[in-house]
């Protein structure tokens, strides 16, 4: 992943909603790898990130996770459906569309909430989705009982 270095005159703070969604759009190219280069300078040095997989601190390691999903990923894909902004605080509904090496195309439902720090910068996220259940609805046969199993347990 390129280095961005930091001009006298930016200053990589997020200051609207309309730009957190123009950077997030920018990351999920038309060739389908991902590309974080431009939006980590947008995040604090000391990231908390959180998603139903791993918890992270640090932008140091919040590049390694990055640099992961992109290496394990052939082709990666956001649609952005929803997103508000109040204060502090940004919501974006999506939908991820990813194709793994050796796995058929799967379509993840989820949600982030970022919070900006005093800095204008992300110094909080949190990725809701339901992984294995969106994976799952994807391999016949087994999506059907998956669901059925949750809903007797869960629902």
């Amino acid at each position: 992943m390129e280095k961005i270095e930091k001009t006298e005159n930016q200053s990589y703070t997020i200051t609207s909603l309309e730009q957190l969604l123009q950077l997030w759009t920018k990351t999920y190219n038309s060739e389908g790898k991902p590309d974080w280069s431009h939006l980590l300078p947008y995040y604090d040095e000391n990231i908390h990130f959180r998603d139903t997989i791993q918890e992270i601190h640090g932008i140091e390691e919040f590049k390694k996770m990055v640099e992961r999903l992109t290496k394990r990923s052939q082709e990666l894909h956001m649609n952005i459906l929803n997103a508000v902004m109040e204060g502090n605080i940004i919501f974006v509904e999506w939908d991820m569309i990813i194709n793994f090496r050796k796995t058929k195309t799967s379509v993840v439902h989820g949600a982030s909430r970022l919070k900006l720090g005093e800095n204008g910068k992300i110094v909080d996220q949190r990725d809701y989705y339901d992984l294995w259940g969106d994976i799952f609805d994807n391999i016949p046969g087994f999506g059907k009982l998956y669901r059925k199993f949750m809903k007797r347990v869960f629902g």
